[in-house]
């Protein structure tokens, strides 16, 4: 078992190396490869009808006249031991983890994305536990009663949030209890100032975020379950004489999760890099929300930095996979 969680942490280790290369490609060799030249980049960030002098400061400052792979190393050295960054009149020193400095507001991007974090991880966990269990549990009903009246009818609804989008959902949720019964609160509030009222605030979104979400999960399990409830260890065990609730968790939901636990490490580690349509319809100050504003201000460190957040969350939630994948199957460790 030792073994195997250090080969699975190298693996990850390599490929978050090989994602911040990736990424880094995407964001400044492409353009280039497209034919903006560094001048061209620099110019974005000066105003109106910049002089030559004016692009050149702004160049080197920035280090576009250096070569690419001179970039992607200070890049990296950024994030392991922090970075200084001329920005003109000063110098500014970016403390490790550093993914740059903004070039709009010459505000460092770490410190952004920690303090936007929490609100991002309220968002993902709160939806994840709604989704996580109304899917599983109606999947698994379904699954025992299939085309009763409760698999067709749960089943719809779980049509129904698949195809609905989150600025329908999310919008109706705030028109209906926020605004014309105002049940829950408009106002985030962290969890360490008032725990009931950060509930209360999150809970439309996480009913919003949770519809789109455990349809798919209920669909994934019910199928998984029908067709593990068919296989002859299910028979062997009910021969045995064990109880109908052991034989459906401890057997038969045991063997039907492993889709269910690479779809839910996937989509955890997507939210907590940004959940941006939903950040922005409930006006959550989070990560998506930087996101978005960073896109719309063309302001290339903070997308960068998000970008690479969602990775390494995606990364370290395929890692935490592994891991359940070797929990549930001893099998696993062996591969």
């Amino acid at each position: 078992m030792i073994s195997y969680i250090l080969r699975r942490t190298f693996a990850a280790v390599i490929l978050l190396l090989v994602v911040t290369a990736v990424t880094f490609a995407i964001f400044f060799l492409l353009p280039r490869m497209a034919g903006q030249t560094a001048d061209q980049l620099a110019q974005q960030y000066i105003g109106k009808s910049p002089t030559a002098a004016d692009i050149a400061t702004v160049k080197h400052n920035l280090g576009l006249d250096q070569p690419l792979y001179v970039q992607y190393w200070h890049f990296i050295k950024g994030i392991v031991s922090g970075a200084t960054y001329d920005l003109g009149p000063t110098t500014a020193h970016c403390d490790a983890p550093c993914f740059g400095y903004s070039f709009k507001t010459h505000v460092a991007v770490w410190p952004q994305l920690t303090s936007r974090l929490p609100v991002t991880i309220s968002l993902a966990a709160g939806a994840a536990v709604l989704w996580l269990l109304s899917g599983v549990a109606v999947g698994v009903i379904s699954a025992l009663k299939p085309r009763s009246f409760f698999d067709r009818t749960f089943m719809g609804v779980a049509l129904a949030g698949v195809s609905l989008p989150m600025f329908f959902t999310g919008n109706l949720a705030l028109l209906l209890f926020t605004y014309q019964w105002p049940i829950f609160g408009r106002t985030y509030v962290p969890f360490t100032e008032n725990p009931a009222q950060w509930a209360n605030t999150l809970f439309p979104a996480w009913c919003s975020l949770a519809l789109l979400y455990s349809a798919i999960y209920a669909r994934l399990t019910r199928s998984g379950m029908m067709e593990t409830m068919n296989e002859d260890f299910i028979r062997t065990a009910r021969a045995k004489g064990l109880r109908e609730r052991n034989v459906v968790v401890r057997h038969g939901l045991r063997a039907a999760l492993t889709p269910i636990i690479t779809v839910f490490g996937m989509d955890l580690g997507l939210l907590l890099g940004g959940a941006l349509i939903t950040e922005s319809v409930f006006s959550l100050h989070g990560v998506g929300e930087y996101a978005v504003k960073a896109i719309q201000d063309n302001d290339l460190p903070p997308i960068l930095g998000v970008t690479l957040l969602a990775a390494f969350f995606v990364v370290i939630a395929n890692l935490l996979v592994d891991l359940l994948y070797a929990a549930a199957d001893p099998r696993v460790r062996l591969s």
